[in-house]
């Protein structure tokens, strides 16, 4: 039964009244509790990736950043290079990597500017090659997808994907999003839809309280005609 079929039957249960409506309301708050455990984590970084040997380290959870590794501790990414047609990525601790591929029209392999659609997960190949307009199929004066694979603070695999602004050249670069899952293991396709908007606790909380509150007023209202019935004379 789909989210909405849900809805309404509660909905239906509340004004019929009755505990049906009380346990059909916990099975919901169940479910979108439930949901709310897994969920694609998205961050506006706006970084400038300057074109030196320095970069930009990145720890993706923490949201940090600096121009050493030592200065950001358990850093994921590290897009860096003073060449104007090709960005290096510097290898961070295993298993880290980015998406190696053709990507969009590439020659060879290297870290691919992937096409939208693409599901970064186990299946995919990760490596630090240099990305290029020729090797990588990377865009210029376009927004570019990259995908990557990190080891979380939770000491497992997480998988993600980066959108790069590449300008006139390759040397011209700012990391504009990062998105990853939460969930260890799990893939993530690039630009797919984000996460559906659960009930905030204080919204499930009032409803809850209107279905008590209608169910106690249609039990009232049975209560009342029952006493104005009028008695069967013998």
């Amino acid at each position: 039964m789909s989210r909405n079929k849900k809805t309404r039957y509660v909905l239906k249960q509340i004004f019929r009244g009755g505990a049906a409506a009380t346990g059909v309301l916990t099975a919901v708050t169940t479910v979108v509790t439930g949901e709310a455990n897994a969920a694609i984590f998205h961050w506006d970084a706006n970084l400038l990736i300057p074109n030196n040997l320095d970069g930009q380290y990145i720890n993706v959870e923490t949201q940090t950043l600096g121009i050493s590794g030592a200065s950001v501790a358990g850093w994921d990414l590290n897009p860096y290079g003073t060449s104007t047609t090709a960005m290096s990525w510097f290898v961070a601790a295993a298993p880290s990597g980015q998406v190696m591929g053709l990507g969009q029209g590439g020659l060879t392999s290297a870290v691919a500017s992937l096409s939208v659609g693409t599901i970064v997960g186990s299946a995919s190949t990760f490596g630090n090659t240099p990305s290029s307009v020729t090797a990588g199929g990377w865009v210029l004066n376009a927004d570019n997808y990259f995908g990557f694979r990190f080891l979380g603070a939770d000491t497992l695999t997480h998988y993600g994907y980066g959108k790069m602004t590449i300008g006139a050249t390759m040397g011209v670069r700012t990391l504009a999003t990062i998105d990853y899952e939460s969930t260890a293991g799990a893939s993530i396709t690039i630009g797919g839809a984000p996460p559906v908007a659960v009930p905030e606790p204080s919204s499930l909380a009032l409803l809850a309280v209107g279905a008590a509150g209608l169910i106690q007023r249609r039990r009232r209202q049975a209560a009342k005609l029952g006493n104005n019935i009028p008695a069967v004379q013998a």
